[in-house]
């Protein structure tokens, strides 16, 4: 798993597949991709938004590494497609001034478990204000008990193999980490996850309070993802478990979600 983290073209045409196959899917019943402003928050390489740009939309990128917002620049002029990638804290971004400033369609795969539980409410009221009246919100993020859902598949040696590690006490967890070999940035970032802990309870509270509505959830019990990482098949959860509060962190290993702001 780390070999995709640090072969970024790879990971670059693993991200692009998935979303043609399953992003844009998911969005196609709820918007129209012709002539549309799509905008990711914490796009790193661009990967997701390849297949957009290739559609003929307008894509824009923002990402807070400098190295990751260069390879998106080069990946994206590689494949002769237009885009526009800012390296910049979203959350210090200026909100347009209008609609014509906004973006149909906004997207946000793997970033909100990323974010500390103090800012998020102000990060999500901040994407609305970028967002069109009629546009739509994508939002993909592991559940916090699931198998990895610490994202520690991204770190290095034994603890990369090791599922639910994340949910040891804090001091055995970063123990673990140092000890297979992470390097101080890499133990702070999957401690911020930790501290973070995106469930699915609490995305839905998150997303009410800060004015949206969810248009659809689809919970996967196998990633959509692992099918260009893996070879397997993508599974939905289970119906009867994808109602059980709580439960349904442990087998969702990947949460979709669509919003629209709430009108009230």
């Amino acid at each position: 798993m780390q070999q995709r983290h640090t072969e970024r073209l790879q990971y670059f045409n693993e991200q692009a597949g998935t979303s043609q196959e399953y992003y844009m899917d998911y969005l196609r019943p709820f918007t129209s991709f012709h002539g549309a402003r799509i905008l990711e928050i914490g796009c790193g390489e661009g990967g997701n938004l390849k297949p957009f740009a290739e559609s003929g939309c307008e894509v824009t990128g923002i990402e807070m590494d400098a190295t990751r917002t260069e390879q998106a620049r080069t990946f994206f002029a590689q494949a002769g497609l237009r885009a526009t990638f800012v390296c910049q804290d979203f959350l210090q971004m200026e909100a347009p001034a209008d609609d014509s400033g906004c973006f149909d369609i906004i997207l946000l795969h793997d970033v909100i478990e990323h974010i500390m539980p103090a800012q998020k409410h102000a990060f999500l009221k901040h994407i609305r204000q970028f967002l069109r009246p009629s546009g739509v919100l994508f939002v993909g993020f592991p559940a916090w008990q699931n198998p990895f859902g610490g994202h520690q598949q991204i770190s290095v040696g034994m603890a990369s193999k090791l599922p639910f590690i994340h949910l040891l006490p804090r001091p055995v967890y970063r123990w673990l980490l140092r000890m297979s070999g992470s390097s101080a940035a890499m133990v702070s970032e999957l401690m911020d996850i930790r501290t973070s802990r995106m469930t699915i309870e609490s995305f839905q509270r998150l997303a009410l309070a800060s004015g949206f509505v969810v248009k659809q959830r689809t919970l996967w019990l196998i990633n959509p993802h692992y099918k260009q990482k893996f070879g397997l098949r993508p599974r939905r959860l289970w119906r009867p478990f994808a109602s059980l509060p709580y439960v349904r962190n442990v087998y969702t290993t990947s949460a979709f979600y669509l919003l629209t702001a709430s009108q009230a």
